[in-house]
């Protein structure tokens, strides 16, 4: 007998209405269901702590979408996009269906990816665990009510059943642990993991080809609004200060992470924030620090016997983490979206310490940056690596990016055209020599730069094109010292400088050449030159 998407709706819907089947819970009732069931902590800040077991991060290399004849020629496929084939996808969502219907609760969560009603997708999450079930909750658009819950025709489920343990040998995996985008079937499959990010991350990826596939732009970026209504988006991967630098408490967070781009402007496409907490206090961070409280899920990180948290202690893994709602953060913009933007800042953390503080990209150059999505990795912050590394992470989300690169640069390029939008490259690393020579650019002064460009003070400013790179920087910036502004100034000796930044070049082209020969005009009118 042929298997088809109705075979599966109809089985998933049994799922959710069966009796058993505990439907937008509230937060109380949820927080009960976790301490009955022993599945997560109470801790003095009210917050509940979870573990996730082995798996403290994503699992990338086991994330999977379904080849299907209608969708396979879109997909970018190779080691981000690995293709599975429908028949067994189908056979493991079988076994994982059946699997869920013998359990004794599951948890159902109805809400929507996207706080613009004309982007947004509809959800159903049907949860093995309860703590799982609150975390979607904070991490997805809740609907108002449990009456509006109830009428939400799902776009897209995500099927969670941590326990389950693939056997790769007979479910095509290529391990334990799955995580399955269809579609065609409209579902994200995940099993054999426990840690909670698996769920964002794959809506996320589902987003990035359901978004551009209407022309609208999808981006891993935070995004805040000025008191004129100015927006300002910023792109950067971890360590570069995007959290840090887009926390600003004379502008309203729009979102933290994931938004799309559309004729009406920006979007949150998440209804919460999933923040690394280790190392958390309330001088460094005091909004993510004081939105540790009552209904916010914390995972992996440490409690003593009397509740006490202790973010400092890495015992389970660095990467611990806290998932909340966004009014749990003072100054928000409600509903999470704005006008088009006014500013996109790029952030990298060059530890080669070559690049300027802060310069002004043409189009060509900005879709050639976000095409690059360069940091660097320090010596000491993974085992092996003991010079500055380049990291580079197309469009700053690669692990999370179905379509062709190019599809979301010339999205971009279009966009910044359309809306005049101001593209700044801003260096949050090192000056004067690279890390362990030089020294880390100044945060004040780092502030002061982006804050002069997101309000449009360096629009208008006078520029000098850098000779190495071929970058325009500001002459002056207001309260920013003008010999850090081009950095071979800041190096006491030039041609070690240039022999450094020829060396960055070099890895920046090599990074490029995959991307072939379809992005080639890109790479000669905004790429840099040796």
């Amino acid at each position: 007998m042929a298997r088809d998407t109705y075979t599966y709706t109809n089985k998933i819907k049994e799922l959710i209405t069966k009796e058993s089947s505990q439907f937008q819970l509230t937060t109380t009732e949820l927080y009960y269901k976790i301490i009955q069931n022993n599945e997560g902590e109470l801790t003095q800040s009210g917050a509940i702590n979870a573990r996730t077991g082995k798996y403290t991060g994503r699992s990338p290399k086991d994330k999977f979408i379904v080849a299907e004849p209608s969708y396979k020629d879109d997909i970018d496929w190779g080691d981000v996009n690995q293709p599975i084939e429908e028949t067994t996808f189908l056979n493991l969502l079988d076994k994982v269906l059946d699997y869920l219907h013998e359990k004794e609760e599951l948890y159902v969560f109805k809400g929507y990816a996207g706080s613009d009603e004309d982007s947004q997708l509809k959800l159903t999450v049907v949860n093995e665990f309860a703590w799982h079930n609150l975390f979607a909750q904070n991490m997805f658009i809740r609907p108002s009510s449990k009456k509006e819950a109830e009428s939400i025709k799902s776009g897209f489920t995500i099927v969670s059943a941590p326990s389950f343990k693939a056997d790769p040998a007979v479910d095509g995996t290529n391990s334990e642990t799955f995580v399955i985008i269809s579609f065609k079937h409209k579902i994200v499959l995940i099993g054999g993991t426990e840690y909670a990010g698996e769920m964002k991350k794959g809506i996320f990826s589902v987003m990035n080809y359901l978004l551009p596939k209407s022309n609208i732009m999808s981006m891993h970026c935070s995004a805040n609004v000025g008191q004129k209504g100015d927006v300002a988006l910023f792109f950067g991967l971890s360590g570069t200060g995007k959290t840090t630098l887009s926390a600003d408490p004379s502008r309203n967070l729009i979102g933290d992470d994931e938004h799309g781009w559309n004729d009406n402007g920006i979007f949150n496409i998440e209804g919460g924030c999933y923040a690394k907490a280790i190392n958390l206090s309330y001088k460094k961070e005091p909004q993510i620090y004081n939105a540790i409280k009552y209904g916010t899920v914390l995972e992996n990180v440490v409690v003593d016997n009397d509740g006490t948290i202790d973010f400092d202690d890495n015992y389970y893994t660095e990467n611990t983490r806290a998932a909340y709602p966004i009014h749990y953060i003072d100054n928000i913009v409600s509903p999470s979206k704005a006008a088009h933007p006014n500013t996109i800042i790029f952030l990298t953390a060059d530890a080669f310490g070559v690049l300027p503080p802060i310069s002004k990209l043409s189009r060509e150059q900005a879709m050639y940056h976000f095409l690059s999505g360069f940091t660097a990795k320090l010596a000491g912050t993974e085992r092996g690596v003991t010079e500055p590394e380049p990291s580079f992470s197309t469009c700053f989300g690669a692990p999370f990016l179905p379509l062709n690169a190019k599809v979301y640069a010339n999205l971009l390029g279009e966009l910044i055209d359309k809306h005049d939008v101001d593209v700044y490259l801003v260096n949050t690393g090192w000056t004067g020599g690279k890390y362990g020579t030089g020294r880390r650019i100044n945060l004040t002064y780092t502030r002061q730069m982006v804050n002069q460009a997101i309000t449009g003070k360096l629009k208008d400013a006078e520029y000098i094109q850098d000779d190495t790179f071929g970058l325009s920087i500001p002459k002056e910036v207001e309260d920013v010292p003008t010999t850090i502004l081009n950095p071979i100034n800041a190096w006491s000796d030039q041609d070690a400088y240039k022999a450094q930044a020829n060396d960055l070049i070099q890895r920046f082209n090599d990074n490029f050449e995959k991307f072939g020969e379809d992005v080639a005009d890109i790479a000669e009118r905004g790429g840099f030159k040796k």
